[in-house]
């Protein structure tokens, strides 16, 4: 049994207990204790003080599963916390579930049995069973997201990482596409080609979609940025922390288990994904800083530096999406700046839009399920910042200032006109402090924030 307290809930009933209770639990936030008899395990949870937030009671839950997992059995469980509301109940239940995720992972905690069951007796059985489904697709997204961008670079190389996504298209009945380095030429994906010449991997250009059966459904466009390891290329990241470079793929990973909770929820809404998938690595062919590339919208690119290839597979990834599908968002995510991390750290990513209604809607999502994010200006006074002598646009500035206002406004050349676009920056809280593991590790930011705007976008 799980019992959830407020401190004030538990002042109202503990003198129901055994006084000893009281002398080691307070109902304080995080604070468990267990009591046994012969029948039953109960843990007493606490939730801090009252009024407590949706996402704390699934920030609470978390905490409860991953410390307490060694101990919990497959079996039928009673959650009694009358105060609870209904979406309250369903956060907790994620919350167990995505306790559980440790790398790497597999369903053997009690939690993900079939013997394992929640009940609560102010929720009906429908309503459980709804909740319980929503839970799992969730935490499916979620923990893909995680795992992959966990994985070693060796361990999530281009192929290894194609053919997940082409499984999980069989899976989920999503259309895959994929363009080989000979079919980026042909189309003229030279920014994404930049980057990718360098590597020993052929290049795979990745379109997932997914479609709903509803009429009349509203159709939303990603853009992940999906460099499995990066090097900085030519333009050498410093070697103290760059095992960290595994964590490049953030944005992918976020629009993977976005899609992932869609298709397992037959979402009444189309996605169109694309995740341009390459390493930036060091070799005899990789790009240069001076060299002059052609995007795919025509606009030229002087490389100032090899370091700055987010924005460059970003560029492509949005203009053949835009000119290609008819969208009525148009999103991207990337870990794409250390002006980001310096900026906010690991409170949240920095967002930038087009469109006041989809800057709000963003906003108040990143409220709503903790993956907060913080709007920064589009202004035009950074445009002069990135006009080259030899090209259309340079991918970086020369100014040591802003550089995550400098990215927005170099990824704005390649959005073709779309009039609901946002970028999102999450590269400081994608990848960080975490209670499961050691070091850095997987957060899932940026899957709970889309999956809750788009099952909620109308």
């Amino acid at each position: 049994m799980f019992q959830l307290f407020t401190e004030e809930e538990w002042k109202k009933t503990n003198q129901n207990f055994n006084k000893n209770v009281s002398s080691f639990f307070t109902g304080k936030k995080n604070e468990v204790f267990v009591i046994t008899n012969e029948d039953t395990i109960t843990y007493c949870i606490g939730l801090g003080k009252s009024g407590i937030q949706d996402f704390e009671v699934q920030q609470v839950a978390t905490k409860f599963s991953q410390t307490q997992k060694k101990n919990l059995l497959p079996a039928s469980t009673l959650l009694e916390a009358d105060f609870l509301n209904e979406k309250q109940f369903e956060e907790f239940v994620k919350g167990l579930l995505i306790g559980t995720y440790h790398y790497p992972f597999d369903k053997s905690h009690p939690f993900w049995s079939v013997d394992f069951e929640i009940h609560t007796e102010n929720v009906t059985q429908q309503k459980l069973d709804n909740i319980s489904q929503k839970a799992e697709a969730l935490s499916n997204g979620q923990i893909a997201c995680q795992d992959w961008l966990n994985k070693p670079a060796n361990l999530k190389k281009p192929e290894i990482f194609s053919a997940y996504l082409q499984d999980l298209a069989k899976t989920h009945q999503l259309n895959y596409t994929s363009f080989d380095r000979k079919k980026c030429e042909e189309l003229g994906l030279g920014a994404y080609l930049s980057v990718n010449q360098g590597s020993a991997y052929d290049a795979a250009f990745t379109i997932l979609e997914y479609k709903t059966t509803a009429n009349n459904a509203k159709t939303i466009g990603l853009v992940g940025k999906c460099v499995l390891f990066d090097t900085g290329g030519v333009s050498l990241k410093n070697p103290d922390n760059m095992h960290y470079m595994k964590s490049d793929m953030g944005g992918a990973t976020a629009v993977l288990g976005a899609l992932i909770y869609a298709s397992e929820m037959k979402l009444p809404v189309n996605i169109i994904a694309i995740l341009p998938i390459t390493d930036n690595a060091i070799s005899e062919n990789a790009f240069l800083p001076s060299d002059v590339i052609t995007a795919y919208n025509g606009k030229t690119i002087e490389v100032l530096n090899t370091d700055a290839e987010g924005r460059m597979i970003l560029a492509d990834g949005l203009s053949y999406l835009v000119k290609n599908y008819q969208t009525d968002l148009l999103i991207d995510l990337a870990t794409l700046t250390g002006s980001s991390v310096r900026m906010f750290g690991d409170t949240c990513g920095a967002l930038f839009s087009n469109d006041e209604d989809l800057k709000n809607l963003l906003v108040k999502t990143g409220d709503k399920t903790n993956q907060r994010l913080w709007n920064l200006p589009l202004w035009d006074v950074w445009k002069d910042d990135i006009q080259s002598d030899v090209a259309d646009l340079k991918n970086i500035s020369m100014k040591p200032i802003g550089d995550c206002i400098i990215a927005a406004k170099f990824l704005e050349h390649f959005i073709e006109g779309h009039p609901k676009w946002a970028h999102l920056d999450i590269a400081g809280v994608a990848f960080g402090s975490v209670g499961y593991a050691k070091e850095k590790a997987a957060t899932g930011f940026g899957v709970q924030l889309l999956a809750d705007l788009i099952e909620n976008y109308h």
